[in-house]
């Protein structure tokens, strides 16, 4: 006879028991009735039986007991999270079964970790954020309180410097805000045809003294003719833009190039790419610059400003058309996002 592997140990044992039974009620009729009756076949499938079913229930038990109590000790699992029915007396199941809870249970923990070292870091760098322009602006008032207030000149000079430093604490709000909204989808974006083209060139344009500082030339990367239209929130989309090309002039080498392209990659996609010429950005970086405070050069960003979540609000805007964002970059050579979007009507 064959059976399952989970009942296997169960089986054999009861047909040992059963065998052993039915011999010795056999020789025990022999010798002391002189007999050998039918009844010893149906004995030795009643006792095949009992015996199989009392094993079994007893042994499933047993097995679910003891992993219980392993993983209350361990307690790192949840011994209610372990599947009763899965319990069987085929061994190597079993240990299969345990391996791939572990496993699991592993990864969670994992995982956990991962986000837990994010959320310090987080608030780490949301701290240190908001702390240089409170004491900035703090210093200033507390100089003026002191006595500086008596002088115009001094007034005017160090409440203008305050009031620089609640700017930048707004701007950094503002971007929080928005990402929040974003992440839990509650940005409405107001979608509508408009010229990719005229988008860039207006960026362009606003940019175009920030550049200057460092001769870098923005420019497309061919001559367009026409309109090439999206279908995208204006806004959004300008505001995409103009991260990735500040981003680009602030991070690009002294008389370096920006570069723009549209493209067309499928029937309803575009993809608009902005490449640079600039420091580049190393491997190990390269998948954290989408993080929420993460800087590639923590001195030198901080010089240049911004909030350190313009990466961030690029990525969940993008995000948000349900299009995708790509980067590539190396070191010292210079670095290329691309986004998708789709093409208006």
């Amino acid at each position: 006879m064959k059976f399952s592997k989970k009942y296997n140990f169960a089986a054999t044992t009861s047909l040992l028991i059963a065998l052993f039974s039915t011999v010795a009620m056999g020789v025990f009729l022999y010798l002391l009735l002189e007999i050998i009756s039918t009844w010893l076949l149906f004995f030795f499938v009643v006792s095949f039986l009992l015996s199989f079913f009392i094993l079994q229930y007893r042994i499933e038990k047993f097995i679910y007991l003891r992993i219980k109590k392993i993983y209350k000790d361990v307690r790192i699992l949840n011994e209610k999270d372990f599947p009763k029915p899965s319990i069987t007396t085929d061994m190597e199941v079993l240990t299969r079964e345990v391996e791939r809870y572990v496993s699991v249970k592993k990864l969670e923990i994992e995982t956990l970790n991962i986000r837990e070292n994010y959320r310090k870091e987080f608030m780490g760098n949301i701290s240190h954020e908001l702390k240089t322009p409170l004491f900035t602006v703090q210093g200033y008032i507390l100089t003026l309180l002191d006595g500086a207030m008596k002088d115009k000149k001094v007034r005017k000079k160090y409440l203008q410097r305050a009031s620089k430093g609640v700017e930048r604490l707004i701007y950094i709000i503002k971007d929080l805000d928005m990402i929040t909204k974003l992440e839990v989808g509650g940005l409405i974006l107001n979608k509508e045809n408009f010229n990719i083209l005229t988008m860039v060139q207006n960026v362009f344009d606003l940019l175009e003294m920030k550049a200057a500082k460092k001769n870098i030339s923005l420019v497309f990367d061919k001559e367009y003719f026409g309109e090439i239209l999206v279908n995208s929130d204006k806004e959004r989309i300008e505001q995409v833009l103009s991260n990735l090309i500040v981003n680009s002039i602030k991070y690009g080498k002294q008389d370096g190039t920006t570069e723009v392209s549209v493209e067309n990659i499928t029937k309803n996609k575009l993809l608009v790419r902005v490449t640079d010429n600039g420091e580049g950005i190393s491997k190990e970086n390269l998948q954290r610059i989408f993080e929420r405070f993460y800087r590639v050069d923590k001195s030198g960003s901080r010089k240049e400003g911004g909030s350190g979540l313009g990466l961030s609000i690029v990525k969940h805007i993008v995000e948000a058309h349900n299009e995708k964002i790509y980067v590539e970059s190396q070191l010292g050579i210079g670095s290329e996002f691309s986004f998708t979007l789709e093409k208006g009507k």
